[in-house]
């Protein structure tokens, strides 16, 4: 019986399949593509977390780090950017608590954060950045978290050491900062802006 061609999307999957086992193995040219691939959707994540790009940059390399050292415990019972992401966002999280009294805050974002998607609208993302960076530490973890991770009540209370209601409040109230702070630039849609995060 003739088998037609492997369909685009399970034949990437597999390719990817083979450039883990790779990277696994220690080969750097995997482990090289593995980063460039996903780099800018860890550092994404991490600068959202962190609100600073020094900051960011030292967890995003720490990410890399522990990912590296931790695949040849990667199964694929979930994909690999799923299992790379809650790495990133630990990391992130983790590190935010060690240099909470060193962290500083910046009101413009630099050249070095990565490139919004193609399909985004620039000037909306970097309105929302710039709102973004001005919502308070726990506020802005807990929406980056939810409205722009996925992750639920309970998963943010586990990963912050609060409560599922307390996740709720300060949801609330950072999506009414957002809608202050975006009400002046013509982009206070606040769920089709965050949208716009979702890579």
């Amino acid at each position: 019986m003739e088998r037609g061609p492997v369909p685009r999307g399970r034949k990437r999957a597999m390719m990817e399949t083979r450039l883990i086992e790779r990277a696994s193995d220690g080969d750097p040219l995997a482990i090289r593509a593995l980063y460039e691939r996903y780099a800018p959707r860890v550092y994404a994540v991490i600068r959202r977390i962190a609100g600073d790009d020094d900051l960011a940059q030292d967890y995003a390399q720490d990410t890399w780090l522990r990912a590296v050292r931790a695949l040849p415990t990667f199964r694929g019972d979930a994909r690999f950017s799923t299992w790379l992401h809650r790495i990133a966002v630990n990391t992130a999280l983790e590190g935010h608590r060690r240099n909470k009294r060193h962290q500083t805050r910046r009101e413009k974002l630099p050249d070095t954060v990565p490139a919004p998607p193609e399909n985004g609208d620039p000037l909306l993302e970097s309105r929302l950045e710039a709102a973004l960076d001005r919502v308070p530490e726990g506020m802005r973890r807990v929406l980056v978290l939810h409205d722009v991770e996925g992750y639920t009540h309970e998963e943010i209370g586990g990963l912050l050491g609060i409560n599922p209601g307390t996740s709720k409040s300060q949801l609330f109230k950072a999506r009414a900062r957002m809608r202050d702070f975006l009400r002046d630039t013509g982009a206070s849609d606040l769920e089709a802006g965050v949208e716009s995060w979702n890579t």
